[in-house]
């Protein structure tokens, strides 16, 4: 992974929004936004008051999206008239070993028809934003007792170069038997096999995840910080 190639990943949303999945964002000249069938995440090219006023162009009044930035956006947003709340640090994961491809006994392919047990699911062990078109970002898979959907993960962000593993979540009846992990690991030997990279974000007070995955293989890239703006 070379510098110019990383770089990328300090606006991943932009750089998936305007590349590989252009399809699922509204918004064009300095904003994009995923329709929010698809996921709250939206971008600017640089951060700049003309860049936010053009995504406050993209939202109805009260409506919020959620941005990823590397400095504080209030006094911008502020002016391009959306009310920004920070809500956490997030710390960005780059893998950096290759997988063996991974077992997929038991493991299922998810698609469309199976967005209500994936909503379920995530309602029930909160991974993080959710929809019901969230599937259409990318590959996901899952496990099933019986019919029951009780572990799942997916790609979110697909870049040049690199694809976010995200939605990682297992029941919680189900935890400390490798799932999480196991799930992962599938996934990533996918993304590899592909000639991408797999990252993935975590909430910086996360310790525990953030262990798991710093002895899985990923390395820690750089701090963000999570905000909700507001149109007002």
């Amino acid at each position: 992974m070379n510098r110019i190639d990383a770089d990328r990943l300090d606006n991943p949303a932009w750089e998936a929004l305007t590349s590989k999945q252009a399809r699922l964002a509204a918004g064009d000249g300095l904003a994009r936004r995923f329709f929010p069938s698809i996921a709250p995440f939206a971008a600017v090219e640089r951060l700049t008051g003309d860049a936010l006023e053009q995504l406050a162009d993209l939202l109805a009044p009260g409506e919020s999206v959620l941005l990823q930035a590397l400095t504080d956006v209030s006094s911008i947003a502020i002016a391009a008239g959306l009310r920004a709340e920070k809500l956490f640090d997030i710390l960005q994961m780059t893998d950096a070993h290759t997988m063996e491809s991974g077992d997929m006994d038991d493991v299922e392919r998810l698609s469309a028809a199976d967005a209500e047990d994936m909503i379920a699911l995530a309602v029930k062990t909160n991974p993080g934003p959710f929809a019901q078109r969230t599937v259409e970002t990318g590959q996901y898979i899952g496990l099933r007792d019986k019919e029951r959907l009780i572990a799942m993960a997916g790609e979110r962000m697909r870049l040049d170069g690199f694809v976010e593993i995200s939605a990682v979540c297992v029941d919680n009846n189900y935890r400390g038997q490798g799932i999480a992990a196991r799930l992962m690991n599938i996934l990533r030997a996918e993304i590899r096999k592909r000639g991408d990279v797999p990252f993935l974000h975590v909430r910086a007070d996360n310790a525990t995840a953030i262990g798991l995955y710093r002895r899985m293989g990923f390395e820690d890239r750089r701090a963000f910080a999570l905000y909700r703006l507001t149109r007002g």
